[in-house]
């Protein structure tokens, strides 16, 4: 029977509510203090009969200091040796418990799988039995701390080991070590855990704009491409989304549940570039980590990996790019052992990749390889029919985030935006929207809300369909020029008087293209 004692935490009380046990004969197996500040003791007393129990507890209850005796069903430490249980059963990672010997002490279900044990048969069982390559306790002496991700091979299963080393309480220093806990992860999965953290924030074809005609169209063809395993290569400016259209086919493609991983390629050193996608073994190079790395290719297994920029590699990455493309083969730096991999890969670039073949700065071989689907997102300035929408988007998002009441565009500021030649694309409409609701003090955001720097010039032609009539191609100038120069002439006279001409011709041209009005024509 187990007994929970409500009491005063004094010198003494247990020795006189243990006297009370004796003088019937009843030996106390265990006891434990417990309560926020030891004012409750738990005794285990295994013959004590309810009968016995009747009797004593008018006494036990007129000991000083006790306020109040109850039976529990469990002593504390009982209650949370049942928890870790469940606790470490419920995972499915193996967890297992070794001393400073090399000793298993204790595992959960996982781990007794894994081993080819009951739970029960842990206890006493030599890890050299399992990693004779690997002496734990030495590595755990050595660093004295916790290692993350040691590469191990156990039962022809590679994992990553996260090893904490346990410290007898209140000592420090090295001889304190009484043995570590190790969590096993499969290699195979790690990848898949992160993207599963990741996949709240992925979005899929839904989530993109296709308000402009030569945006839906894109959309379209990468909905029939996203299902094909095979290298995509997605080509276009800075700024115009090339990520979120790799994602979206992503998640569209049969591999949708398997991890997604990007790497820029821009702007990083060929040895770090290396490292990241193909990953290292351990002591591969002065300063590496000696459990080695794993790279965005492996945690990518199953998968698809994004490589943007990828224009940018360097020759040798560039030879190992293709190998992989080849065969699914690659090798981490500093090691001999061929890894092959399932992933699905998908480059983008803003630059003209048969153009850098010509000059030698590309292989000819890897471009081939990489251009087997290809997709051209347009620039903002060929889908400025469809850039009202987006804006208001953008606006709301913005006007959320800030926590403000959300503005609306005055015409003048639509035609602000349709005018110009948006150098940044996407994300600069975005950034440009974010500042003015920002700094809109009214409900309306008008052109001097809008901080739109003349860096670069527009291509002359840029935006404009050559495939109408000359009349149709001549309106569509007419519409940009009044567009761009409104803002800064807000009203007819004002850009009659710029232009040179009558003030009726421009009031004419200004209600003909919807500008400087409330509606404007879609």
């Amino acid at each position: 029977m187990r007994l929970r004692f409500h009491c005063q935490n004094r010198i003494g009380i247990l020795r006189d509510i243990v006297a009370h046990f004796a003088d019937y004969g009843l030996n106390v197996a265990h006891g434990e203090v417990g309560g926020e500040h030891g004012n409750a003791i738990y005794l285990h007393v295994p013959n004590l009969l309810n009968a016995q129990l009747a009797t004593l507890k008018p006494e036990l209850e007129r000991v000083p200091g006790v306020f109040g005796v109850r039976r529990v069903s469990l002593m504390p430490s009982e209650r949370r040796h049942l928890e870790l249980d469940a606790l470490l059963s419920s995972l499915s990672d193996p967890v297992m418990s070794i001393d400073m010997e090399g000793h298993l002490v204790a595992a959960n279900r996982a781990a007794g799988q894994l081993l080819g044990v009951r739970v029960d048969e842990v206890p006493g069982l030599s890890l050299d039995r399992y990693l004779p390559d690997l002496d734990l306790p030495a590595l755990i002496r050595r660093n004295n701390a916790r290692v993350n991700g040691l590469r191990v091979k156990l039962r022809d299963t590679v994992f990553l080991a996260d090893i904490a080393p346990l410290h007898l309480e209140n000592l420090e220093d090295v001889a304190s070590l009484a043995g570590a806990v190790v969590t096993l992860h499969r290699a195979d999965r790690i990848g898949e855990r992160i993207y599963q953290v990741q996949r709240q924030e992925l979005r899929g074809f839904e989530s993109l704009f296709q308000s402009s005609p030569r945006l839906a169209a894109l959309i379209r063809e990468a909905r029939r491409m996203a299902p094909l395993d095979a290298p995509l290569l997605i080509q276009g400016e800075t700024g115009t989304g090339k990520e979120l259209l790799a994602r979206a086919c992503h998640l569209a493609s049969p591999r949708g549940q398997a991890p997604f991983m990007a790497l820029n390629c821009a702007g990083l050193p060929e040895s770090m570039a290396e490292t990241e996608l193909f990953g290292y073994a351990p002591g591969a190079f002065e300063g590496a980590r000696p459990e080695g790395k794993l790279g965005l290719l492996e945690l990518t297994a199953g998968g698809t990996i994004f490589l943007d920029e990828v224009g940018e590699t360097s020759p040798r990455m560039q030879v190992k790019l293709l190998r992989f493309l080849q065969d699914g083969g690659f090798r981490r730096v500093g090691s001999d052992e061929e890894t092959y991999l399932d992933v699905r890969v998908i480059c983008a670039t803003q630059q003209d990749l048969p153009t850098l073949c010509a000059e030698g700065r590309f292989r000819h071989d890897l471009y081939h390889r990489l251009n087997v689907l290809t997709l051209a997102v347009p620039p903002l300035r060929d889908c400025l029919d469809g850039i009202e929408e987006l804006a208001a988007h953008f606006i709301d998002r913005a006007a959320r985030q800030i926590g403000c009441p959300l503005p609306t565009l005055s015409p003048a500021a639509v035609a602000r935006l349709t005018g110009y030649h948006w150098p940044g694309n996407v994300r600069q409409l975005e950034n440009v929207l974010f500042q003015a609701v920002s700094l809109c003090e009214g409900g309306t955001i008008e052109p001097a809300h809008l901080r739109l720097p003349d860096v670069g010039q527009a291509p002359g032609l840029a935006g404009i369909d050559l495939d109408g009539s000359l009349a149709d191609i001549l309106g569509e100038v007419e519409r940009r020029v009044l567009a761009t120069l409104y803002p800064q002439h807000p009203s007819s006279r004002q850009l009659a008087k710029r232009l040179g001409v009558s003030h009726t011709t421009i009031a004419t041209k200004l209600k003909r293209h919807g500008i400087g009005t409330e509606e404007a024509p879609r």
